[in-house]
């Protein structure tokens, strides 16, 4: 598929941020305000169009990153950081949190709306979805005096017949988006100025706060696109991240396989000592066998015996 939106440069920043994502060393706290001063100093030194690339392809976790391992999680409080920086250049006053657990990963305000937002990623491999990682109830609990909560999914991992996701997210008023409905924002305050773009939004809010709650993913969809196409100057802009879709997903698919293929190949040229110990690092035998080992009793028993 030739590409007209996706540009080399914004192929060439992602693998750039997968890099300096897997290589840092600092604490996940310092880590994470040094990612948020890079994005903001790349989007100010490039413009909109850098993060307009960001958004467009961030919703994929890398193949090549080790399950839960310290990159992936680093590479979600990315994607916060992206919708973050979303949310600044629509016109709101806007917050990575990193410490609390008991919050979500950014809050906005504005003058007429506040609200909570997380951002998900899911690596393309990933087939099962639980509605729990969506964290829809979550969010809600999370709002601590907001009216509103967000959460902000790539749109080719939303359920697109049924869900009890949309029944939750309408009934809790906590707004199901995507990177693609960002993208359009960002560019129509681009267009129209924060004022119009953060009206915009608000509306959206309403939008999904007035729906009757339902499991069908075409009644949900079908109200928030309209209040986007409301909007007359706003059709252009749809058309074309529609086809920006289409191309992300051929660009991270070829960026999985191409990974995945090398693996399979590293994989079948392993030594048999080589395969056995990669095996037993994966289990994580050794400690599985000391966590057996330090099992003890601990003393609870005697609490309050008689001496």
């Amino acid at each position: 598929m030739e590409r007209s939106l996706i540009t080399d440069t914004d192929v060439a920043t992602r693998s750039r941020w997968i890099a300096k994502i897997e290589g840092v060393s600092d604490g996940f706290a310092a880590a994470t305000g040094e990612l948020e001063r890079e994005l903001a100093d790349e989007i100010t030194s490039q413009g909109s169009s850098a993060l307009i690339g960001h958004l467009r392809l961030c919703g994929v976790i890398p193949e090549s990153y080790v399950y839960d391992s310290s990159a992936e999680k680093l590479y979600a409080k990315y994607t916060d950081i992206v919708i973050h920086e979303a949310f600044k250049a629509i016109g709101l006053v806007s917050t990575v949190l990193t410490e609390r657990t008991d919050s979500a990963d950014v809050e906005c305000v504005c003058d007429s709306y506040s609200f909570v937002a997380d951002a998900k990623a899911f690596r393309l491999s990933r087939t099962a979805k639980n509605q729990k990682d969506f964290k829809v109830q979550a969010l809600d609990n999370w709002k601590h005096g907001k009216r509103y909560a967000m959460v902000v999914c790539p749109v080719y991992q939303l359920p697109s017949r049924t869900s009890q996701i949309y029944q939750q997210a309408i009934a809790r008023s906590v707004c199901v988006y995507t990177y693609t409905h960002l993208a359009c924002l960002v560019r129509y305050a681009e267009s129209l100025g924060t004022n119009a773009s953060s009206s915009l939004l608000h509306e959206v809010f309403l939008a999904t706060e007035a729906m009757l709650p339902t499991k069908n993913a075409n009644d949900y969809w079908r109200a928030l696109n309209g209040v986007l196409l409301a909007r007359a100057s706003t059709s252009e802009l749809w058309r074309e991240e529609k086809m920006a879709l289409l191309e992300s997903i051929e660009v991270v698919r070829a960026e999985a396989l191409r990974f995945l293929a090398e693996e399979r190949r590293r994989i079948m040229s392993l030594t048999r000592q080589e395969a056995i110990r990669e095996v037993l690092a994966s289990r994580k035998l050794d400690a599985r066998v000391r966590a057996v080992e330090s099992a003890a009793a601990n003393g609870l028993l005697e609490v309050g015996e008689v001496e």
